[in-house]
C-alpha cells in the first residue's frame, strides 16, 4: 500500500493514477479523477499545548499554505521573526516544541463519491502526524520521507467535508525516550537551546531531515506541516499504480527495454495496454497489449527495441539525450489510466579495479570512465516547501556552468522533487544520491528499520527512471563514525562486547543489507554504496587507498599546503567556509553602507567561541590581518577560492590514482551570518541567493574540461597538463617567470599530443632551477596551455604565501561600455594583481569572470550581463585585489 502511494510521486502532475471501472456494470467506465487539496487549509497551536499561554495569537485558526509547515505560515501571519536575523533563530525555536493542527474543508460531488474506490494520497507529512476525515482517524503518520494512501470513500459524503491532520513536536515527543537510555546515542549537534540535554539528542530516533535540528550549515528550524501535497484519487476498481522502464541490454545497434506496467485491479477484467516512445530525433514507435487482468497488483511488461539508440551522456561528454515514454491502459477505447517517463539510454558502472595505489573509484559511463567534478548540493533552505524551483534550476544551472558534472545529494537533508531530478536528466548532470542518514548514530530499533526500508522503496521506485541518478548512498559518515570518532568508541565501550558487537550489526544490516536489497532488487543498473567515506563495507570505513574519503585535516587545523600532498581514490568531502557576499551581508545586517558594517571580525558559538575565529586563523596564516570586516569579506573569499583550486587541481592532476573531487558545498541554506551552531560563516560556492562567491569563478577554470596545473610543491613547480575530452589533440604550453613588476626572466614550454582522458606531466622544476637569483617575494610563474591558437587555461604559482609576497599597488583600471550582448567590462592591471574582485553593490549583473589574478601589463574584458543602465553600473562599479586588503607588513612595502 505504502509502496503504491510512492509510486504516484513517479508521475506527479500526470492523470496517471486511475482508472476506472464501470460503476454498475450497464454504465460505462469513465477515467480517473484527480484532485490537488491545496486551499483551503487552516493551521493552529493545538488546544492545551504548553506554549499556547505565551503565544495566543497562534493558538487561532491562520491561513495555511499546502505544502508548506507551520513555520512559513507563522512567517505569513507575522507571528514569527525571521529565523535568520539577529535573534530571529532562538525566537522561532517554541514553533518546533508545540503541537499543531491543520484542518481544510472542501466538498465532493455526488458523481466522484460514486466511484467505486475514493483513496486520500499524502505525498509527505513532516513528521509525526494523526489524519482524521469526518472525525474518524484514517492514518498516522512518523517518517517525513515516506508517502501514504487510504481508502476514505467509506468516510466520505456528498458536500461537506473535513480533514484534520494533529501533529506532534518530534522533540517532546522523543526526548523522554532520549532521557531514558542508559547509554546514549551519539548525535550530530547538540541544541544551543537547553530543549534537549547534551548528549541527548531526539533526532536519532526518528525518519527527519536531520539538518532541522541545527548543523554548520544552518540553524536549528524544527519544520512541522504537510510538506508535501494531498490529493483526492477517485476510480472504479482498477488504478495504474507503478510504471519502470528497465533498460535490459544497451550498444550502439540497439536497445532493448522492459516498459513494465503495474495495475491494481479489483475484480478481473481484460485492458488494452499501450506503450509509446518518442525518441530525441523525433521518431516514434508503439507497442499494444491486451492484458486480462485478475484481482490484485498486475505486472504487465513490454519488451522495447530501439534501432541504433541515442545515448545520455553526462555534460562535456556529448549529448544529455532522453526519450519519452508513456503507458497508456485502456478498456473498450476509454483512458483508464497514463504515466510518462523521460528516460535516459546509459550504462553505469562504478569501477573499483585492484592497481598499484590500492583499489580504484571510479564512475564509467557508457563505458567512458569519468572524472567526477562537482560538489556536495546541501537542502537550499532550512524551510524546504518555501524554496521556489527557479531557484532550484539555478543552482543546477550554476554548476553546469562551473563545468561540473556531479553533485552528490547530502544525507542530512531530503530527498529532492522529481523537478531536480528531471532538470538534472536535461543539463547533463550526474547525481550522487545518500539515502537520509546524516552523522547520527540511528537507533537499533526494528520498526524504525523497517520504516526506513519502506522509506527506501517509496524513494527508489520514484526515482529510478532518471538518467542522472548514477549512484544510491547508504549515508554520510555513520559507519566512518563508528569506527573512528572518539564519542562513538566511548559509546561502544560504554555498551559492552555484547552490546558493541549487536549495535554494530544493526548497522552493517541497516547500511549493507536491507537498503542494498532495496536498491538491487529494484534498480539493479544504479550502483549502490554502502556509506560515505567508505570502502563500501570490504573492510574499515575510510582508507585512502580505496573508496571515498572525507578530507577534513584541511579547516580542521592543517595549512592549506596539505592539500597538495594528500592522496586518495574519490575525495567525496572536503570544504572551506567564506563568509557571503557584501551585498548579502549588507542585506541580513541592515547596512547600507561600507561604513555601516560591523568592526568585529571573530564571533562566537562553535568550537568553544571559534566560529569565525576559524576561517579568521586561515587568512591571517596566508593572508595577513584583514584591515576592516569589508576585507574580512573579502578575504574569507579568497581564502576559500584559491583553497579549492589547490585541493581541485592536485586531484585532477593525480588521475588515474583519483577520479572524483566533490568539494563541500555548492550552495548555501542560510545566508551565513550568526546560527546557534556556528557563527559567521558558509560553505557554498554560491551563496543563499545563488550569487556567486570568488570561488566559484575559480570553479569554472578549475574544473574546465582542458585546463593545465600549476603548483608549487615543497620547493618544487609541478605542471601537468590535463583533459576530459575524449579524443587526443595538439597544444602548446609555457611556463613563464616574471617579475611582478611585468619583466619576463625565463620562459619554457612547447608542443604535445594532450592524451583523452588524463593528466600528462609536463615538469617537475625546482624553485632554485626557475627563480636563480630572483627574489621569490616579487617573482612569480605563469603557466598556460594554448589551443588552436588560443590561450585556454592560464594558472598563477606563487613561491611564497600571500602575506610575504611584495605586492605594489597594481593601479588597476576598469572600464565598462555597451556591447551587443550587454556590456563590455575591460580591467588592466600596472604590476602584478592578485585575487581581482569585481563588484557592482545592489544591481545585479552576471560576469562571465571574476576572481582572477593578472599580471604587469595584462588587460581582460569581461562580458556582463544586466539589467540595470550603463550609467548605474558605472556608478556602482567597484575593482579590489589583495593589495591594501591587509595590515601592511615589511612583504608589501
Amino acid at each position: 500500500m505504502i509502496r503504491v502511494g510512492r509510486i504516484l510521486l513517479v508521475v506527479i502532475g500526470l492523470a496517471m493514477v486511475a482508472p476506472a471501472l464501470a460503476e454498475p456494470a450497464a454504465r460505462p467506465a469513465a477515467g480517473p479523477i484527480t484532485r490537488v487539496l491545496d486551499t483551503g487549509w487552516e493551521v493552529r497551536l493545538a488546544p492545551g499545548d504548553a506554549n499556547a499561554a505565551a503565544h495566543k495569537a497562534a493558538t487561532r485558526w491562520l491561513p495555511a499554505r499546502v505544502p508548506g509547515s507551520v513555520q512559513t505560515d507563522l512567517l505569513a501571519a507575522h507571528l514569527l521573526a525571521d529565523p535568520w536575523v539577529g535573534e530571529g533563530e532562538r525566537a522561532a525555536q517554541w514553533v518546533g516544541l508545540s503541537d499543531w493542527q491543520y484542518r481544510t474543508v472542501f466538498t465532493l460531488d455526488p458523481a466522484t463519491l460514486a466511484r467505486a474506490n475514493v483513496d486520500l494520497s499524502f505525498d509527505g507529512l513532516d513528521t509525526f502526524a494523526t489524519v482524521r476525515v469526518n472525525g474518524t482517524a484514517v492514518l498516522r503518520a512518523d517518517n517525513m520521507f515516506r508517502s501514504w494512501r487510504v481508502a476514505a470513500k467509506a468516510l466520505l459524503k456528498p458536500g461537506r467535508n473535513v480533514i484534520e491532520i494533529d501533529f506532534e513536536s518530534p522533540i517532546r515527543k522523543l526526548l523522554p525516550r532520549a532521557l531514558a537510555e542508559k547509554v546514549p546515542l551519539p548525535g550530530a549537534y547538540d541544541t544551543a537551546f537547553g530543549d534537549e540535554p547534551k548528549g541527548r539528542q531526539t533526532a536519532n530516533y526518528v525518519r527527519k531531515a536531520a539538518y532541522h535540528y541545527g548543523w554548520d550549515f544552518a540553524p536549528r528550524i524544527v519544520t512541522i506541516g504537510v510538506g508535501k501535497p494531498v490529493r483526492i484519487e477517485a476510480y472504479d476498481g482498477l488504478r495504474l499504480s507503478d510504471f519502470h522502464v528497465a533498460q535490459v541490454h544497451l550498444d550502439d545497434s540497439v536497445a532493448v527495454l522492459d516498459a513494465a506496467v503495474e495495475i491494481d485491479a479489483a475484480t478481473p477484467r481484460t485492458v488494452d495496454v499501450r506503450v509509446d516512445i518518442a525518441g530525441p530525433d523525433g521518431t516514434t514507435q508503439r507497442l499494444d497489449r491486451r492484458v486480462t487482468l485478475f484481482a490484485g497488483l498486475n505486472p504487465v511488461v513490454l519488451p522495447v527495441r530501439i534501432e541504433r539508440p541515442k545515448r545520455w551522456w553526462p555534460v562535456g561528454y556529448g549529448k544529455p539525450d532522453l526519450y519519452a515514454v508513456t503507458a497508456t491502459v485502456t478498456e473498450a477505447g476509454r483512458v483508464l489510466g497514463t504515466a510518462t517517463h523521460d528516460i535516459g539510454l546509459r550504462t553505469v558502472e562504478l569501477r573499483r579495479d585492484p592497481d598499484r595505489w590500492g583499489r580504484g573509484m571510479a564512475f564509467v559511463i557508457n563505458g567512458v570512465p569519468i572524472f567526477a567534478k562537482g560538489a556536495n548540493l546541501e537542502p537550499a533552505d532550512s524551510i524546504a516547501s518555501r524554496v521556489p524551483a527557479a531557484r532550484t534550476d539555478a543552482v543546477l544551472e550554476a554548476a553546469v556552468a562551473a563545468n561540473m558534472n556531479m553533485l552528490r545529494i547530502w544525507g542530512g537533508g531530503y530527498y529532492p522533487d522529481d523537478a531536480v531530478f528531471a532538470k538534472a536528466d536535461r543539463l547533463g548532470l550526474m547525481l550522487w544520491q545518500d539515502f537520509m542518514f546524516g552523522n547520527a548514530l540511528p537507533a537499533n530499533d526494528a520498526a524504525l528499520r523497517e520504516s526506513t526500508r519502506l522509506e527506501a522503496i517509496d524513494q527508489v521506485r520514484r526515482l529510478r527512471d532518471h538518467p542522472s541518478l548514477v549512484i544510491w548512498n547508504g549515508n554520510n559518515e555513520v559507519q566512518t563514525g563508528w569506527d573512528n570518532w572518539s564519542d562513538r568508541k566511548a559509546f561502544a565501550r560504554a555498551l559492552g562486547p555484547d552490546g558493541q558487537e549487536a549495535f554494530g550489526a544493526h548497522l552493517r544490516r541497516l547500511f549493507d543489507k536491507d537498503l542494498r536489497a532495496v536498491v538491487n532488487t529494484l534498480s539493479p543498473s544504479t550502483p549502490y554504496w554502502g556509506g560515505s567515506p567508505t570502502t563500501d563495507y570490504d573492510g574499515i570505513s575510510e582508507v585512502k587507498t580505496d573508496g571515498d574519503v572525507h578530507y577534513w585535516d584541511v579547516w580542521a587545523r592543517s595549512p592549506l599546503e596539505d592539500y597538495l600532498t594528500t592522496e586518495n581514490r574519490f575525495m567525496s568531502e572536503f570544504g572551506l567556509q567564506s563568509m557571503p557576499g557584501l551585498r548579502t551581508t549588507r542585506e541580513m545586517l541592515g547596512a547600507r553602507r561600507p561604513e555601516d558594517m560591523p568592526v568585529q571580525i571573530a564571533g562566537s558559538a562553535y568550537d568553544s567561541g571559534k566560529g569565525n575565529g576559524r576561517i579568521l586563523g586561515y587568512i591571517r596564516a596566508d593572508y595577513g590581518e584583514p584591515k576592516s570586516f569589508v576585507e574580512y569579506i573579502y578575504l574569507s573569499q579568497l581564502l576559500q577560492a584559491e583553497g579549492l583550486e589547490m585541493a581541485v587541481i592536485h586531484q585532477r592532476a593525480s588521475r588515474p590514482q583519483n577520479m572524483g573531487t566533490l568539494y563541500w558545498t555548492l550552495n548555501d541554506s542560510w545566508p551565513g551570518l550568526v546560527n546557534s551552531i556556528w557563527a559567521g560563516q558558509a560553505w557554498g560556492s554560491i551563496d543563499f541567493h545563488n550569487r556567486w562567491k570568488a570561488s566559484h569563478y575559480r570553479a569554472r577554470r578549475f574544473y574546465a574540461p582542458v585546463t593545465i596545473g600549476a603548483q608549487h610543491i615543497k620547493g618544487n613547480t609541478v605542471v601537468t597538463l590535463i583533459s576530459d575530452k575524449r579524443e587526443a589533440f595538439p597544444a602548446r604550453w609555457r611556463l613563464r617567470v616574471i617579475d611582478r613588476d611585468g619583466t619576463l626572466l625565463s620562459e619554457r614550454g612547447g608542443a604535445v599530443d594532450a592524451a583523452p582522458l588524463a593528466a600528462m606531466p609536463l615538469g617537475n622544476f625546482a624553485d632554485a632551477d626557475l627563480l636563480g637569483k630572483a627574489d621569490p617575494s616579487r617573482t612569480f610563474a605563469v603557466a598556460d596551455v594554448t589551443v588552436d591558437g588560443t590561450v585556454v587555461a592560464r594558472q598563477f604559482v606563487y613561491f611564497a604565501k600571500a602575506k610575504d609576497v611584495a605586492l605594489a599597488d597594481p593601479a588597476l583600471k576598469a572600464t565598462i561600455v555597451a556591447s551587443p550582448d550587454g556590456y563590455a567590462l575591460t580591467v588592466s592591471a600596472r604590476s602584478l594583481a592578485r585575487g581581482v574582485w569585481i563588484d557592482f553593490g545592489e544591481c545585479d549583473a552576471t560576469l562571465s569572470d571574476n576572481a582572477f589574478d593578472l599580471a604587469a601589463g595584462d588587460t581582460v574584458t569581461i562580458s556582463v550581463r544586466s539589467d540595470a543602465s550603463l550609467a548605474t553600473l558605472q556608478h556602482a562599479l567597484s575593482v579590489r585585489s589583495l593589495f591594501g586588503a591587509t595590515v601592511p607588513t615589511k612583504a608589501t612595502s
